[in-house]
């Protein structure tokens, strides 16, 4: 009888007993498959084959072939504009090409350094040896803007690139060849390469020479010089695809999730940090994160909190300036009310002192809230801020609350060594299944308030000591840098300047684009006070300012 009594009581034992062992097996499986999972996808998007996926690169295209195999086996919705696909021309206005040249007595000038054509010059060559000081019939002539700057110091309306097209039409009538122009005062001309200029080409090169290209190739006025100069300027464009699918609960709300998946190729956009010209595989970022984007969608496919829809995006263009996002929210390719968005970048290089950092802390209140619930094996810090240099800044302008997941960067940021062996698949795993953990207890939540919250400084460097607090809009493709955003506390926003802005002038220097108007403000030290133009709608309105 007692055997009987102690079976009875060692029975259920045991049996809970292999029940646990085999959830743990079942969960050690589970964990293989992921793991297994996340390997392919970083292998292959981060494999030579794909060049480094540069934004609207053959690369590029091959890993949105993949996305869309991924998803199509999945059997989750398509909810771009042909497909799963979004696409979108990014114009990079007009480009120098390499067949542009400028011989003077043999030695062959530096572009940009020396000279450079101007956006409305002809696409033609033109040879001679004209003297800087003659205007003969059949040579090059050379203008120097001494005089009219002089003459207009005080003159509001005065408009330099009206002047030169009116200098090169009198210059053709008399059967000059080519235009040279040079500024031998000490007035800033702002003169610059405007790659966004649409007006019309002139008859005749008009090429630009540098104060420092006169002193070394053009000292004496009063000399012939043996020139030779070829044109020829593009307008670069290309081709860039978001990839996007969609999970329907027939919810009120939709959760975003996105990551960026272009990359920077062999290094042609000049972002790399190594000088190789290699593929850039960008295993990290963002190999890494488009893969646990997978791998959630694939999650949520099989098991998905009903209280939202879920939208997934594979952003392009992000390297260039959150290209994508930003597209996609000014075009949208569902009708949808957005609850909250989450990014995944650089989430491959987990280790105890990078941690994991989650961003967007405080863009809503609900957040603190739902992460005292969640427990990971992972060490995990925050950040209260919103904005920053991925995707979800764009979300996050648009009032929309975010997360960010990011694991830190590294040595081989940017650079050609950026490979998939360096992943930390097993920590990947843990950051899919945080999230997951995360948007299904946020499910009960309803939809998110949001918050703003302070906002870093984009586009500077140490060696400014100046800012207006203002975050540029990179895919502007017009005269002057239009902004995205103002920094909360900052000049700007004292101004009252608006997203959507475009400004101008800052001080005595014109910006054509982010480049000169980083260039300009390196021009002015903390404490100066100057005058800032802007352009807002059909208006121009000018803001005194103290920096």
């Amino acid at each position: 009888m007692k055997k009987i009594l102690l079976l009875l009581v060692l029975v259920p034992i045991l049996s809970w007993s292999q029940s646990k062992r085999k959830k743990r097996i079942a969960e050690e499986k589970a964990n293989a498959v992921l793991v297994a999972s996340l390997k392919s996808h970083v292998q292959y998007l981060a494999d030579d084959q794909l060049e480094g996926r540069l934004t609207g690169s053959k690369g590029e295209e091959l890993a949105m072939q993949y996305l869309v195999h991924q998803y199509q086996q999945m059997g989750i919705e398509a909810k771009g504009t042909n497909g799963y696909v979004q696409e979108f021309v990014i114009n990079e206005g007009k480009q120098m090409d390499a067949a542009t040249r400028l011989v003077v007595e043999d030695q062959i000038l530096t572009i940009r350094k020396d000279y450079f054509p101007l956006p409305y010059s002809a696409n033609k060559s033109a040879q001679g040896k004209p003297a800087v000081a003659l205007t003969e019939k059949g040579q090059p002539w050379f203008f120097d803007l001494q005089d009219v700057l002089e003459d207009n110091q005080n003159n509001p309306h005065f408009d330099i690139e009206n002047t030169i097209k009116q200098q090169a039409a009198h210059a053709v009538s008399k059967g000059a060849t080519a235009l040279f122009v040079y500024n031998s005062s000490n007035r800033v001309d702002n003169i610059q390469f405007n790659k966004n200029d649409t007006s019309a080409l002139l008859s005749i090169p008009i090429i630009y020479i540098t104060k420092e290209g006169v002193k070394k190739y053009f000292a004496d006025e009063s000399a012939s010089y043996a020139i030779s100069v070829n044109v020829s300027l593009s307008e670069k464009k290309r081709k860039a695809r978001n990839v996007i699918a969609f999970l329907n609960n027939n919810a009120a709300n939709t959760v975003i999730i996105g990551a960026h998946y272009d990359h920077l190729g062999y290094g042609e956009d000049k972002s790399a940090l190594d000088t190789f010209h290699a593929v850039h595989n960008g295993a990290d970022d963002n190999a890494s994160g488009t893969a646990v984007l997978l791998e959630l969608a694939r999650m949520l496919k099989v098991k998905a909190p009903t209280n939202n829809n879920y939208l997934f995006i594979h952003f392009s263009g992000e390297e260039l300036g959150l290209l994508g996002s930003k597209y996609w929210l000014e075009n949208p390719t569902v009708k949808i009310t957005p609850n909250y968005m989450i990014n995944m970048d650089m989430v491959g290089r987990y280790d105890t002192s990078h941690k994991l950092t989650v961003g967007g802390y405080g863009t809503s209140p609900v957040w603190g809230e739902v992460w005292k619930g969640l427990s990971s094996n992972l060490i995990i810090k925050f950040d209260s801020t919103g904005s920053g240099p991925s995707d979800h800044a764009s979300f996050y302008r648009a009032n929309i609350p975010v997360q960010f997941f990011f694991t830190g960067s590294h040595p081989d940021y940017h650079k050609i060594s950026d490979d998939a062996d360096k992943i930390n698949y097993d920590a990947q795993k843990d950051i899919v299944k945080l999230i997951y953990e995360l948007i299904t207890r946020t499910d009960t939540k309803g939809k998110l308030s949001f918050t703003k919250t302070t906002e870093p400084q984009m586009g500077q460097t140490r060696r400014f000591t100046v800012s207006l607090g203002v975050i540029p809009d990179y895919g502007y493709s017009g005269t002057g840098m239009r902004i995205d955003g103002v920094s909360p506390g900052k000049l700007a926003e004292k101004l009252g300047i608006q997203a959507g802005d475009i400004l101008l002038q800052l001080g005595e220097f014109k910006f054509v684009d982010v480049m000169s108007y980083m260039q300009a403000l390196g021009k002015f030290n903390k404490g100066d006070k100057t005058q800032l133009r802007i352009k807002r709608g059909n208006e121009e309105k000018v803001f005194e300012v103290e920096l």
